[in-house]
């Protein structure tokens, strides 16, 4: 699918994190398709040189995003490169199915070091140079980031501080012209539940019954929250800061 819009970022150079597959794979495409530079960030070299491949405006950055440093190191890579950073999308993160009864303060750090701490120190690092440029962040939340997912709970709520976290930057931010919106998805094709570790009949269990409680009948494609994503950080769109957008075929009403 190649929705988005008629957005020329040929100016623009783009951060997006999580660039290996799915939603941020998608992501890197967009951007690129609509001129800007994008710099892809991942943990697996070989899964982002996918991402890049016949992309040459895409440039790629393995980093595990928890080790000491590595946001600082990614926003240099990008500067090092193009001398600016003009938009950060934060999509890299972590789901794990974690029960109250199995709950352990290492699978809670997890959760949030990934989905909440290090989209921080991205923005973070990213800050004088969106400054410069009066750019600006998505955070990619969820749509469990405002509606309860039991046998989740956590990563629930790593969500929803990243929405809060969107939210107090978009105003603290304002004054500089440096708009903050986030993205929450619906269940979408990705390699997450794989990455939690569930076995394959597991996946397409979860799969039938997420596609089950979906009013529009279907899980989302990672083209169509691309397109989402490009137009909550298009500079047309002046105006709209602080916006949590849910894009869930209608999940998010049930």
């Amino acid at each position: 699918m190649n929705a988005e819009p008629r957005t020329n970022l040929a100016t623009h150079v783009v951060v997006v994190t999580g660039a290996g597959s799915g939603i941020g794979r998608a992501t890197a495409h967009a951007f690129a398709r609509a001129g800007a530079r994008v710099l892809g960030i991942g943990r697996r070299k070989d899964a982002l040189e996918k991402t890049a491949a016949g992309h040459p405006e895409i440039a790629v950055h393995p980093a595990d995003l928890n080790d000491p440093g590595a946001p600082q190191e990614a926003i240099d890579a990008a500067i090092d490169r193009w001398g600016q950073v003009d938009i950060l999308v934060n999509n890299a993160g972590a789901t794990k199915i974690m029960p109250l009864a199995h709950t352990t303060a290492a699978g809670i750090a997890a959760l949030f070091d990934l989905n909440v701490v290090a989209p921080s120190l991205l923005a973070h690092a990213a800050l004088p140079h969106l400054r410069r440029s009066r750019g600006s962040i998505v955070n990619v939340s969820s749509t469990y980031g405002h509606r309860p997912l039991p046998g989740a709970a956590h990563y629930a709520a790593s969500k929803a501080a990243l929405e809060q976290l969107t939210r107090s930057w978009a105003l603290e931010l304002a004054a500089d012209g440096v708009r903050v919106n986030a993205l929450a998805p619906g269940p979408t094709e990705s390699q997450a539940l794989a990455a939690a570790g569930l076995p394959d009949p597991a996946i397409e269990e979860i799969k039938r019954e997420e596609a089950a409680r979906i009013p529009l009948g279907r899980r989302g494609d990672p083209e169509e929250v691309a397109t989402w994503i490009l137009r909550l950080a298009d500079p047309a769109s002046t105006w709209l800061t602080g916006q949590i957008l849910t894009v869930d075929g209608g999940l998010e009403l049930t």
